[in-house]
């Protein structure tokens, strides 16, 4: 009885009372997913890469709860065991950890590597503490197609094949990342589940204070940075819909695989209009 009251099963109840880990708390869709945890009532343990930087971490630390039910952990994606103490007695994991920069110098050393290896971290991390039940990943819809196909519809079934480190590298990150994922969950046979949210792009408010990579798109193109209205079409998801949709994979025992988070499509020449 005592064990069942602290952890319930979906039905509008916390489903536990130990912290949740959230990796990569720092980023823009980690933000909200601190912020809607803390607002649902649980305790968080997030992760970032630096602690000693003085109020860098303010928009979490301020957030509504996080008094008193927010623990910031250092943890970084390429040092082995560096998630350990994280996860440590959580029963729920949020890895959201990943680089989303479009233009590198060094494709593997900058995005692979820390996509790739980050992600297999935090798995044995999980694998070691015990205590895991669930992980929630964050992947991308560039783990879907690399150049969509005109016509077809797209859906959790599809993996993207043509990317490459030097063909859309961050795309081809995303994929590799995520597929050594499954392969891990798949070899290991671990005693933990995994879900899996694969958004469009993701825009909306930020609570983080620089501007992410996904919201730069429509910022350029409404700021004229594109030489012209060119043919390109974008799926696109509000942050806070993503954020919800990762607590929604966490609490639902019936949430399995992969699941694409999309609102709508707009083309180039759409997104011009809505400035106009």
């Amino acid at each position: 009885v005592a064990e069942a009251a602290q952890s319930t099963w979906y039905g509008g109840l916390m489903i536990t009372d130990k912290p949740i880990c959230v990796t990569g708390a720092s980023g823009f869709i980690a933000s909200w997913v601190v912020r809607e945890l803390l607002e649902n009532g649980y305790a968080v343990r997030a992760t970032v890469r630096g602690l000693t930087e003085g109020n860098k971490y303010e928009y979490l630390t301020s957030l509504p709860g996080a008094t008193e039910r927010l623990e910031l952990v250092q943890a970084e994606l390429l040092t082995k065991g560096s998630y350990d103490k994280a996860v440590a007695d959580c029963e729920y994991v949020m890895h959201t950890a990943s680089p989303y920069v479009l233009d590198v110098n060094d494709s593997q050393q900058d995005l692979l590597d820390p996509a790739l290896k980050g992600t297999l971290n935090v798995l044995k991390a999980c694998t070691k503490a015990g205590s895991v039940r669930k992980v929630v990943l964050t992947s991308s819809v560039a783990a879907i197609y690399g150049e969509p196909i005109s016509g077809h519809v797209y859906t959790e079934e599809d993996w993207n094949e043509t990317s490459s480190l030097t063909r859309n590298p961050y795309f081809y990150s995303k994929t590799m990342a995520e597929r050594s994922a499954w392969d891990f969950i798949e070899q290991k046979n671990t005693n933990f589940e995994m879900v899996v949210i694969n958004p469009t792009v993701v825009i909306g408010p930020s609570l983080v204070p620089s501007l992410n990579t996904s919201n730069q798109i429509l910022r350029d193109v409404l700021a004229g940075t594109y030489p012209m209205i060119m043919s390109l079409s974008w799926g696109f998801v509000d942050v806070r819909d993503v954020a919800h949709s990762h607590i929604l994979a966490m609490e639902s025992e019936k949430a399995k695989g992969r699941y694409l988070c999309n609102s709508e499509t707009l083309s180039m020449s759409d997104v011009v209009n809505l400035s106009l």
